[in-house]
């Protein structure tokens, strides 16, 4: 079964000839919806002065953004094989502008909680985004396209907390959301002009096509490796950011900002991306995934290093470390979304989501054992943890391919 018997035939056209420009406003889509996730967090203190609420109220609004994120993936994220993923995105992008829109007029805690909630789910356009790029691509240039369109996804991340920073320290919290409103808008009108159409590749119903991800995980064996070696990658991840900043804190006395500035060693996730597309597409993304958990590991062992060097040079140990295995936790997503892509072409916005189920899966169980690690242990349990998580990962890219 090909892709081509799927799809319309304007994106047939599409798919041998996807131009920059496309490939452009794709992964400024993809960046835009995906930052809204995280805007809310540099400016809650101001934000909960300004509208009298309590950090308790005032740390939901992130945390319902998140979980609104997870249930769409679950939930949403499979109709792009259902629908016409065009129209799927153009609905979200309209639905994530009047979101963003109502949080900046919310009169209340309450409201803009409900805001939270529904500009998580709406950002899943994102997930449609990806999809929809890796069934354009040639097949021979997947990888590379499906590279640089998270290049956009991995800078929304990395700009998102500064950009919001910087525009309420100046303009207040409300223009943060206003701003974020209108860049999704433009990128409607540019997704309304440029995007084609696409076929849906099954007819079942909304609850068979849930239940059929079930399906798609028990019969492919390769599916289940990503999900589950990325899955692991993320624990390790997750339990690293989760408590760098309170290790900061008690070891080096430095504060929130400094641990935030640590996150620009996202950046070199961001130019992992379009590397590893393009060395799967040349050396195949099985090898790209085991290069990627190999640095993984052979990154967070290095931190076990730090306390056999002086306390100044320690610091620059953990920022080395951190680049290299966030260059190897994204360069081993992107290479795992490109195997999964072509297990079932008709399948992939259930792929994806399967594959991001078990992202989220381990996000969450990381930040959770890494604080157990943390209490316990102090940091060096933190580097155990995410040595074994990451060793794992490697372990699983390394079993033989049992393929039915």
């Amino acid at each position: 079964m090909t892709t081509s018997a799927h799809v319309s035939p304007a994106l047939e056209r599409s798919a041998s000839a996807l131009s920059r420009g496309l490939i452009l406003l794709l992964a400024t889509g993809t960046g835009l919806s995906v930052a809204t996730l995280y805007y809310s967090q540099p400016m809650l203190g101001v934000l909960g002065a300004d509208i009298q609420a309590g950090e308790r109220a005032v740390g939901m609004v992130p945390m319902l953004t998140q979980l609104g994120y997870a249930l769409g993936i679950l939930l949403l994220a499979p109709l792009g094989d259902r629908y016409d993923r065009r129209r799927i995105i153009l609905a979200k992008a309209c639905m994530l502008m009047l979101a963003l829109l109502f949080s900046s007029i919310a009169p209340g805690v309450g409201a803009l909680l409900v805001a939270s909630l529904m500009i998580g789910l709406a950002a899943t356009m994102a997930q449609d985004i990806v999809p929809a790029a890796a069934t354009m691509a040639a097949e021979t240039q997947r990888g590379t396209v499906v590279g640089t369109v998270m290049t956009g996804l991995l800078l929304g991340i990395l700009l998102s907390r500064v950009m919001s920073g910087l525009i309420a320290d100046q303009f207040g919290w409300r223009a943060v959301y206003g701003v974020a409103a209108v860049s999704i808008a433009l990128f409607g009108i540019g997704a309304w002009r440029g995007l084609p159409r696409f076929a849906p590749t099954t007819s079942l119903g909304y609850g068979a096509l849930l239940g059929s991800m079930l399906k798609l995980w028990s019969r492919h064996p390769a599916l289940r490796r990503a999900a589950v070696s990325q899955g692991l990658l993320s624990v390790a991840f997750s339990a690293f950011w989760s408590t760098l900043a309170v290790m900061l804190h008690a070891h080096f006395g430095l504060g929130s900002a400094a641990a935030g500035a640590f996150g620009l060693a996202g950046a070199a996730g961001a130019l992992a991306a379009p590397l590893a597309g393009r060395l799967a597409d040349r050396s195949g993304p099985e090898r790209v995934t085991r290069l990627g958990a190999a640095l993984a590991v052979a990154s967070f062992a290095v931190l076990g290093l730090a306390d056999t060097v002086p306390l100044g040079a320690q610091l620059g140990l953990i920022v080395v470390a951190a680049i290299g295995f966030d260059f190897a936790v994204q360069a081993t997503l992107v290479a795992h979304q490109t195997i999964i892509y072509g297990i079932d072409p008709p399948a992939r916005s259930r792929l994806n989501a399967v594959l991001f189920t078990g992202v989220f899966i381990g996000m969450a169980t990381g930040a959770g054992l890494g604080s157990a690690a943390l209490a316990q242990w102090g940091w060096s349990g933190v580097v155990v943890l995410a040595i074994v998580a990451s060793f794992g990962a490697l372990v699983m890219r390394l079993m033989p391919d049992s393929r039915r």
